[in-house]
């Protein structure tokens, strides 16, 4: 029997745009600025940022660890380390891949209806109706997300250095260009520098235990940690590759992403009295709102639709690949059959959530956010825990044994699991209330 050698990423560059086309996505471009407007503005954006550099940083970092050291996905991770155990644990975090991207396919359909419907229509009083019946239209819905599986499943069929790096060499830099220039044209209103330095002067008396917490979930929400994507990404890191730079690469692209993103909605928002802590709606109620009374609304609410969009997509190609690459790694079945199989179930899933919109917020609370936590706990304890200090050291630190190495092996042992069960008891709360 030949083995075929596992794929493993081209360059450092390609590593790092392929990491944060994974990372980046609606958490950062639709839900940071709305969580910033919610719960505190600048100060909420400042405790985010230490709870990224503090916790989820070295979660990534860790995720990326254990799937190098295993060269499999998060099924054939957990086998490895914790046998028939590990194997239940790999099952419940590969279903609830597919459960969360099935209703996360059904939104990414929803922006690319709408940004199909501001490049043809534009957003004004006459066809807000029937914008809203098209958004509302599950029929539609339902399509347009089927055709988003089937070019999912042509790049995933191209493998990882012709399909998926190829792709995020071309939709990671094309999205910082587009958000740029948002960003220039949003600052180029009347009042928008002087509003958004008014709002970007950080008031720590806004931040309370809500927000906090709120920051240090959203700092794990938005680098899409959860011991999958990143278990199946690391095992392609090349063995020469340092895991550090890169991680603080792409988690400084994945902040970077937010921030960019926020300095567009958020003068653009102040300027014409749009409330921007409206919560979920904010892309598909109170944005077409804004791009009706900005000037050249048609063309900048299309762009940044588009680059949303581009980025959305890449992080749904990444949940096929840990479902794909679950099913070539473990049983051995050839990429297109996994593909197929993987696409097939996305879309039995996919349909009664376009049918019902109304589903997704439960299944967000408990596949998006809930299992998110409690999978990137499991991988700091698989890893830490299971296959030890030596190995985990060997992979983040392999020419260190100095203060620093030993200082982040018990951070990541102790520190951020606890911080991840403080952040999980409190979604339960909040779903209980």
């Amino acid at each position: 029997m030949t083995v075929v050698p596992r794929q493993v990423f081209h360059s450092r560059l390609t590593t790092v745009l392929t990491m944060i086309g994974v990372a980046v996505g609606l958490g950062n471009v639709w839900r940071f600025p709305y969580m910033m407007g919610r719960y505190g503005g600048s100060a909420f954006l400042l405790a985010y940022v230490a709870f990224v550099i503090l916790f989820a940083l070295p979660a990534l970092m860790a995720e990326w660890a254990f799937g190098r050291e295993t060269r499999n996905g998060p099924l054939g991770a957990f086998q490895h380390t914790f046998g028939r155990a590990g194997s239940v644990v790999g099952a419940i975090l590969l279903f609830t891949v597919l459960v969360a991207n099935s209703y996360y396919l059904v939104v990414v359909s929803n922006v690319t209806y709408t940004a199909a419907f501001s490049l043809v229509y534009g957003f004004d009083s006459a066809n807000a109706g029937s914008y809203q019946a098209g958004l509302n239209n599950g029929g539609l819905q339902a399509a347009i997300a089927i055709a988003i599986i089937g070019t999912a499943m042509f790049v995933l069929t191209k493998g990882l250095n012709r399909g998926i790096e190829r792709i995020s060499k071309i939709f990671v830099p094309l999205f910082g260009i587009i958000v740029t220039y948002l960003i220039v044209s949003s600052l180029a209103l009347p009042g928008a520098v002087s509003a958004l330095g008014s709002f970007l002067r950080p008031d720590v008396s806004q931040l309370n235990g809500t927000s906090i917490f709120a920051a240090m979930g959203q700092a794990f929400f938005s680098l899409s940690l959860g011991g999958t994507f990143y278990v199946i990404y690391g095992s392609y890191l090349r063995e020469s590759e340092t895991i550090p730079k890169p991680a603080a690469l792409t988690a400084m692209g994945d902040v970077g992403a937010a921030l960019l993103a926020s300095l567009f909605i958020v003068p653009t928002t102040l300027v014409f009295g749009i409330d921007m802590s409206t919560g979920p709606q904010l892309i598909f109620e109170t944005l077409p709102e804004l791009f009706r009374q900005i000037p050249g609304g048609r063309v900048l609410g299309t762009l940044f639709l588009v680059g949303l969009g581009l980025v959305a997509y890449l992080s749904s190609v990444a949940a096929f690949q840990v479902l794909a690459g679950a099913l070539t790694d473990s049983f051995s079945l050839p990429i297109l059959k996994a593909v197929v199989i993987v696409a097939t179930a996305e879309t039995v899933l996919m349909v009664p959530t376009a049918m019902n919109p109304a589903l997704i917020g439960p299944l967000d609370l408990v596949f998006g956010s809930g299992m998110q936590v409690l999978g990137s706990g499991l991988t700091l304890v698989a890893l830490t825990w299971g296959l030890g200090r030596a190995t985990t050291l060997k992979q983040i630190f392999p020419d260190s044994r100095t203060w620093v190495s030993s200082v982040y092996y018990h951070w990541v042992k102790w520190v951020v699991p606890a911080v991840l069960l403080v952040i999980l008891a409190g979604y339960v709360v909040q779903s209980l209330g």
